[in-house]
């Protein structure tokens, strides 16, 4: 990560990127998009626009959007983009001419369509006549999905999905009625979440605050309203929930549905007003008759303490209001549509009978009362989001996409911008805290020299880049907390609590690899001395040259590759015998242990591993000993070849460490750690400035992506929302919590890149 590598890697990857894109302008797929859209006011609208701007987001250099309004004869909407597509569905010859101008464009590889049997049923077999003229592939979004269809039903979706490549419905019970009661293959059926929005964690005080409802508790629903809301459940049940609760204010938000208003005015509106004026619950209501901006509509759910769902429709198979709550981590009441039968069995809420005011009440004042349950359902909410975040339903269409592309689409996943907010967040006047909650920094985690010599590393590396001044402060108090760790006899010590006192662990455990680590981080702020203030440097080499002593008694591989790269970030003539010495005790264990077919410095690979031959390409490089480079070199294409596949990577796992004995596998799924993602991305950007050899560039984008949704899961390990990366990757999930050693690593690895 010095600036050589730096300018080498920038200026290769650039020129890469402009070569990609003329030869790629005119040849980039299009995916055409069939659906209503906004100014529309609609949900399948809404839905439309977040999954297209995620994809756009993440997959900008993989293919085009363009989309394809579906109006009726009386509508006529103006885009924000005049659309070279359109679809009257009270035309049937509008379906026909839709047809043959998309089959006549190459460039569009696939058309997705929104389904819902209400846009089509003014011209009779209109939908029909479009998919048996269209010459491209197609794949169905199927919004409603209704159980035990008559005949005549029955046959028209399987009629549909004759006609499809993938049908994709967003909940397992709506996959099983159309595999049991439509007799639709399985595998032709992709369940894929409504997609959700990743937020940062905001202090619902400051926000009732904000809004006007301090010290209130907040009962919420919204959406288009209308009588399938049966909103007068909650109402009928608000009297029971005051006589516990006095400080309760219900909102109801979202104006009343266009076609209600067209057809019948605001009568459902005016009834709800007569109820809440029968039940004297004026000062206890408070309607929000507005379609509002995301942002505001996101911070209402976020003051809400608790959400309502009270639909009357039993064959609701999904609601994006209901998934909306759930990402703010809205504790939910809900009546039992198919969507939140699916999502509150992992207690995310309480589900109640279909207008059933009593048991509203009762579940309203029981979660009220009890804080803790609050936090918990809340906690539970943001773990069960995190899979269907748009993100991940992103890379799930992607993917489908690429599936079914006749050119064998290539993704390539968008590089987020360099964010320090979470590291920021993470940090105190004292340093960095060790453990977050989500992403609530947890204070009684205290700090470790680890993570603060590691966080000195990306606070340098960023002032280099960017030249920002606040990252002076930033490396002031990460190299005050390491200053703070060195002991009189020139050692340092790692574990920090709370009260800033020494932790007891630093006397159980090898604190060998965390002096590494300080080193690493000294010698990295000396290879910027030039451009930083000389307290900083001085200060630096104080540290260095007062560890000297206790250097020579470390002999952890990984301890030892450390201070060999801070050894050689610092530059220093002096030192260098010293770090000839430790390589030569590195090239010793690596002869020892080295046979036919095990090529690497000890009998098992475990974590960290790429620092080792980076180590001695480091040594190399300030030695010029070609020993040092021919280990580095068989070491890490041994390496490489265990944790590359097919392309991707796949670090050893924390599960099951790969032993010499079996040296032809790394079968252990899950317990992959950003860490080790992190140390082989530094080690491919040194050994490509070394070799110039380009696998190891394309090596680097490639693990890179595994932070992006590159992995066994298909999730983002990186929340963009909060700037931090989420602790590990396991068989089944991601770890949530973004402390402060996940968070740092991404950065380390981000900052390999140019902006």
């Amino acid at each position: 990560m010095n600036k050589n590598i730096k300018s080498d890697v920038e200026e290769k990857i650039k020129r890469r990127s402009v070569q990609s894109k003329k030869n790629t302008i005119y040849h980039k797929p299009e995916i055409l998009f069939i659906s209503t859209f906004p100014p529309k006011v609609c949900g399948i609208a809404t839905y439309c626009q977040d999954l297209i701007q995620s994809l756009t987001l993440k997959f900008k250099e993989s293919f085009n959007i363009i989309i394809c309004p579906i109006e009726t004869e009386d509508e006529h909407h103006q885009y924000e983009e005049n659309p070279e597509y359109r679809l009257n569905t009270s035309d049937a010859i509008s379906y026909l001419e839709l047809a043959d101008k998309i089959n006549k464009n190459d460039n569009i590889q696939l058309v997705m369509l929104q389904h819902e049997f209400g846009f089509f049923y003014e011209a009779k077999n209109g939908l029909l006549l479009f998919l048996q003229n269209l010459e491209k592939d197609i794949i169905v979004t199927f919004h409603t999905v209704l159980p035990k269809p008559d005949w005549e039903l029955q046959e028209k979706v399987k009629e549909i999905s004759s006609f499809t490549k993938s049908i994709i419905v967003m909940t397992d019970i709506s996959a099983g009625i159309l595999s049991k009661d439509y007799d639709i293959p399985s595998d032709k059926i992709k369940v894929i979440p409504h997609g959700t929005h990743l937020l940062p964690t905001i202090d619902k005080t400051s926000l009732k605050e904000k809004y006007g409802f301090k010290d209130k508790k907040i009962l919420s629903t919204f959406g288009l309203l209308g009588s399938g809301k049966n909103i007068e459940t909650t109402l009928e049940a608000l009297p029971e929930i005051i006589s516990q609760n006095p400080d309760v204010m219900f909102l109801i938000i979202g104006k009343t549905h266009p076609g209600i208003v067209k057809c019948e005015g605001e009568k459902y509106r005016n009834f709800l007003e007569d109820t809440i004026k029968r039940l004297h619950l004026e000062k206890h209501t408070y309607f929000i008759n507005q379609y509002l901006p995301l942002d505001e509509l996101l911070d209402y759910l976020q003051l809400t303490n608790i959400y309502l769902f009270t639909s009357k429709d039993r064959n609701q198979a999904v609601s994006g209001t209901f998934s909306y709550a759930i990402s703010c981590g809205c504790p939910i009441v809900s009546t039992p549509i198919p969507h939140a039968l699916e999502v509150l069995n992992e207690d995310l809420g309480i589900i109640i009978d279909f207008e059933a005011p009593k048991q509203l009440a009762a579940a309203v004042n029981s979660l009220l009362k009890n804080e803790t349950a609050q936090e918990k359902l809340r906690s539970n909410s943001l773990e069960k989001m995190a899979p269907t975040a748009w993100e991940n339903s992103s890379i799930s269409h992607a993917l489908l996409f690429q599936k079914y592309s006749k050119n064998n689409m290539i993704l390539h996943y968008t590089f987020p911008i360099i964010n320090l907010s979470h590291i920021k967040n993470m940090t105190t006047d004292f340093g960095m805290i060790q453990f977050s909650k989500i992403n609530k920094p947890d204070i009684n985690s205290g700090y470790t020299l680890d993570d603060n010599a590691r966080a000195l590393i990306v606070a340098c590396r960023h002032y280099e880049l960017s030249g920002d001044k606040s990252d002076l402060d930033l490396i002031s108090t990460y190299l005050n907390v390491i200053k703070f760790c060195q002991q009189p006899d020139g050692s340092f010590l790692n574990y920090i609590n709370q009260d800033k006192e020494f932790a007891q662990q630093n006397y159980e455990t090898n604190l060998e690899d965390s002096n590494g680590r300080a080193i690493w981080a000294l010698g990295y702020l000396l290879s910027l001395k030039t451009i930083l203030p000389q307290q900083f440097s001085d200060e630096a080499e104080s540290m260095i040259e007062k560890s000297l002593s206790s250097i020579d008694k470390i002999h952890s591989p990984r301890a030892m590759a450390f201070i060999i790269k801070g050894l050689y970030y610092q530059n220093s003539e002096f030192n260098i015998p010293l770090l000839k010495k430790l390589a030569n005790r590195l090239v010793k264990i690596y002869q020892h242990e080295k046979h036919r077919d095990w090529h690497w410095f000890e009998s098992y690979l475990t974590y960290g591993n790429s620092v080792l031959p980076e180590a001695l390409l480091c040594a190399w490089i300030a030695t010029k000993d070609e020993m040092y480079k021919q280990i580095a070199h068989d070491s890490f294409r041994f390496l490489l070849s265990k944790i590359f596949i097919k392309g991707e990577i796949k670090v050893i796992s924390n599960k099951g460490w790969l032993q010499k004995e079996m040296v032809k596998s790394n079968e252990s799924i899950g317990g992959e750690q950003p860490i080790d993602v992190a140390y082989t991305i530094l080690a491919l950007s040194t050994f490509y400035r070394v070799f110039k050899d380009e696998k190891y560039l394309m090596m680097m984008r490639s693990a890179f992506n595994w932070f992006l949704g590159k992995n066994h899961l298909h999730q983002i390990i990186y929340n963009p929302a909060t700037g931090g990366c989420y602790d590990g990757l396991e068989e089944k999930n991601v770890n949530l919590n973004q402390g402060a050693e996940s968070t740092v690593s991404y950065l380390m690895a981000r900052l390999c890149f140019p902006k």
